[in-house]
């Protein structure tokens, strides 16, 4: 299965790298050219409607639209952490200047408007929650470009990849909003211009802030990443699952967003030093794999719906296996998670469809939510399997 993997990677790879890792992105129908050159930029019902339809169509209309290719900073930054991941296998003078090179890119592409370092998605956004014009910065987005500056770091030594990335801290800090429970315990929203709790991205803020620490132990840092897993914890039902947020019309169960989950508090558990939402994890960890993965490597979406099959939830499902160290235990799942997706979300080509629904396929080549996504997951399970078996495999 190694060596399989290793092939998918090394197409995919140089399929993103002729792109120069631009791409479009399911969220980006409101770049196109024709909408924001029309009175309807200005609806909040036809921003939501335009984007949904670009969203949901199997046919890509953005060429028509004039939705022009970009660099995302989010799908960047995977592709740095995946560079990463193979530099720790083999390091190559070549791949540590690509990373530099990429890695430099996302310091471009930076937010400088905040108490921070920060960074947010290439489009406008339009959710049912709030409206992002483009280059808002988000916890999600910031917490990705933090962690592949940090694993950039690591291998070159640049300092000012390390300085970013700390920085980033002051945005996460003082720059969202939070909202408090009863106990004082609080969570992060997803950017500056809302007070959603969504608990995914309130806990990816905690991931950061506890990695940071990890460099600087900056005591600071502790008091609230403590607080925001307590009251993500409390919102967690008794068999394990979150809802996306708290928001009646954000009550769906989704594999991905668990995966993310409990991957941050596990590293806030690691980076931190405090075990104490360990039962959290195990609960959480059970149902996530009881209730995403069919028995023959189907990935499911929902936790009572299969469709959209989403290769999302496959790369996440090796980074929550591996982050919980259950990647020896969980290995032969994944094997058939993966195999599965690679026979049927994988086209001739190097490149991952989108979405599977119950009648049709998206294969539209999305550079952030697909490939990069994918590379990341390929490129962590290649060296988790190189630490678990060396070189042999």
């Amino acid at each position: 299965m190694r060596n399989k993997i290793q092939k998918v990677y090394q197409a995919l790879d140089e399929y993103c790298k002729k792109s120069n890792y631009k791409g479009w992105d399911p969220f980006d129908g409101l770049n196109s050219k024709l909408f924001q050159a029309s009175p309807f930029k200005y609806s909040r019902f036809f921003r939501l409607a335009w984007i949904q339809f670009f969203k949901r169509s199997p046919i890509n209309f953005r060429k028509l639209a004039l939705v022009p290719k970009g660099y995302n900073a989010k799908g960047l930054a995977l592709v740095v952490a995946s560079k990463c991941n193979m530099y720790k296998i083999k390091p190559e003078e070549t791949l540590k200047k690509e990373i530099e090179t990429l890695a430099n890119q996302l310091l471009e592409l930076e937010n400088k408007e905040y108490a921070g370092a920060c960074w947010g998605y290439n489009f406008d956004w339009q959710a049912r929650a709030f409206f992002q014009p483009k280059n808002t910065p988000t916890v999600v987005a910031t917490t990705f470009v933090g962690f592949a500056l940090l694993d950039a770091y690591d291998i070159s030594k640049n300092q000012i990849y390390l300085e970013r990335a700390v920085s980033s801290s002051q945005f996460v800090l003082n720059d969202l909003n939070k909202t408090y429970d009863s106990d004082g315990d609080f969570i992060f929203s997803y950017s500056p211009k809302d007070s959603t709790q969504v608990f995914n991205a309130g806990l990816l803020g905690v991931r950061l802030l506890s990695r940071i620490y990890s460099y600087t132990k900056d005591a600071a840092l502790l008091d609230p990443c403590k607080k925001v897993v307590a009251f993500c914890a409390k919102h967690q039902q008794q068999d394990g699952s979150w809802a996306y947020s708290t928001l009646p019309y954000h009550s769906w169960i989704d594999s991905f967003h668990t995966g993310y989950n409990l991957e941050c508090i596990m590293a806030y558990q690691r980076y931190c030093k405090d075990t104490t939402y360990q039962e959290h994890i195990n609960i959480g960890f059970d149902y996530y794999i009881k209730n995403f993965f069919e028995p023959n490597g189907v990935p499911k979406y929902y936790n009572n719906n299969t469709y959209p099959i989403d290769v999302h939830a496959v790369a996440q499902l090796v980074i929550t296996a591996i982050t919980l160290d259950q990647f020896k235990d969980q290995k032969e799942r994944i094997n058939s998670v993966l195999a599965w997706t690679m026979d049927h979300m994988k086209s001739n080509k190097p490149f991952f469809f989108y979405q599977k629904s119950k009648y049709f396929t998206t294969r539209i080549p999305y550079m952030r939510w697909t490939q990069a996504w994918m590379l990341y997951g390929l490129s962590a399970y290649l060296y988790a399997d190189f630490k678990l078996n060396g070189e042999k495999g």
